[in-house]
């Protein structure tokens, strides 16, 4: 899955510049004249809290996490140097996690020997729930300031369907970005569309002028779903998260008429000829190499694509129905993400503490990531200096994250039948298949 590949990519971001300031805590924030984001202080219930811990007994914790490249190693090992200066009691013993599907993990549960502390994605906080060993974070979620620490718009990370908190996520929701080649929009006279109706206009105009208006990889069906939503989510905000968890019919109105739209652009001639059979790397050449427009993939494309074409490339907000659909759902994007994080033992001696220690060092990780790696793909505010700044892509996405909104990806979604169906159907319309079909197709699935 390119996913898994390229969002490797996302991680190297940081090395395009050398120095700025930021912040995660509002999306309003802007560099002050000396170029530093204003500043706030960390809630006070974490260094309450952290000074409480620190002049408690010594305190010895078993972690269960990943540790396996920079991505991991570094921000773990800086949010444990902070925890040993806010909590010096506490000593973390640290087991690298397996990277086994989450066996060794439940391994340890079957025979009593599960560490205080362990990552935990949505597989095993459900398996764990169940089987009553993994501890319910609600009280202490809040008793250390970290429900109000997370991101508007990563809230869908923190609680499970059920509304409980089980793990501290440090990770934010990534998204599907509309690429577009600057300079051959310029060059052409067309405008960067924000309505179908432009979109429509673009396409015409590319054409007439043998360039192809987007360039996807359709032969892997996620992208294909992900275009879909795009147009779903004008319509209805939840995309194919309604569809996914049967609150909403392809056949319904908005559903139906985003499926007619897509159809009609691929009618136009939006695709490259062949798109449903060409892979990642076949369609990304076609844009990096000036001969596509446009380019849909993930935020973790952004470092190829700037390597590839300088200050030539930028990512759009999606088109709208109109103009005021266009401003009112301008953060709502394709993608998402899911509870997962930082979770703790029941059956630990040190609960109290393992909670504590927890959040912290959720919080610090993401911080890291944040600050110095390049991404501010994180589930929590970060109120501190930004050590090498974002490349532009990055940095007009970090102002769009705090109060963004985000759907799902294909390969998140719960229902196989519906993921496998929308899947075939999806990349039906992207090989020219019509729109009744495509929802005659998901609507079966779905039971409708």
């Amino acid at each position: 899955m390119i996913k898994q590949t390229a969002a490797l990519l996302s991680v190297a971001l940081l090395g395009l510049s050398t120095a700025a300031c930021g912040s995660n805590n509002n999306s309003e924030s802007q560099p002050s004249a000396s170029g530093a984001s204003p500043s706030a202080s960390e809630p006070a219930s974490e260094s309450a809290s952290a000074s409480a811990s620190a002049s408690a007994e010594p305190v010895k914790l078993r972690i269960y996490a990943q540790y396996a490249d920079d991505d991991t190693k570094l921000p773990y090992d800086y949010a444990v140097a902070e925890l040993k200066k806010e909590m010096p009691n506490v000593e973390l013993e640290l087991e690298i996690q397996a990277q086994d599907d989450g066996q060794k993990l439940k391994t340890y549960a079957a025979t009593g020997n599960l560490p205080d502390i362990f990552q935990a994605g949505l597989d095993i906080i459900n398996t764990f729930k169940e089987s009553g060993n993994i501890l319910q974070l609600d009280e202490y979620s809040d008793k250390y300031g970290f429900t109000d620490a997370v991101l508007p718009s990563a809230m869908n990370t923190l609680k499970t369907d059920d509304g409980h908190v089980y793990a501290f996520p440090y990770a934010g929701n990534e998204m599907i970005l509309l690429y577009y080649n600057k300079e051959l929009f310029e060059q052409n006279g067309v405008k960067v569309p924000t309505t179908f109706e432009e979109w429509q206009q673009a396409v015409e105009t590319f054409k007439k002028n043998d360039i192809i208006p987007l360039a996807l990889f359709a032969k892997e069906k996620w992208p294909d779903v992900a275009l879909y939503d795009i147009f779903a989510s004008r319509y209805d905000e939840a995309g194919i998260t309604k569809l996914d968890k049967g609150l909403a019919k392809a056949s319904d109105e908005a559903y139906k008429t985003a499926a007619e739209q897509l159809a009609a652009l691929v009618k136009a001639g939006l695709l490259q000829k062949g798109a449903t059979s060409m892979n990642y790397d076949q369609a990304s050449a076609l844009f990096f190499e000036g001969k596509a427009a446009m380019f849909l993939n993930g935020q973790w494309d952004i470092e190829a694509s700037t390597n590839a074409l300088g200050d030539k490339v930028d990512w759009m907000y999606y088109p709208g129905t109109d103009a005021s659909n266009y401003e009112s759902s301008k953060l709502v994007f394709s993608g998402g993400g899911g509870p997962g994080g930082y979770a703790v033992n029941p059956k630990s001696k040190n609960v109290e503490v393992a909670a504590e220690v927890a959040a912290f060092i959720s919080r610090k990780y993401a911080e890291f990531k944040y600050t110095e790696r390049g991404t501010p793909i994180v589930a929590t505010k970060v109120d501190k200096e930004i050590v090498k700044a974002y490349p532009p892509m990055m940095e007009k996405l970090a102002q769009a994250i705090p109060n963004m909104k985000t759907t799902a990806f294909a390969w998140g979604l719960s229902n196989p039948k519906f993921k496998a169906a929308i899947e075939d159907a999806s990349q039906g319309l992207m090989a020219g298949t019509t729109a009744e079909q495509f929802v005659k197709e998901v609507d079966k699935a779905i039971g409708q």
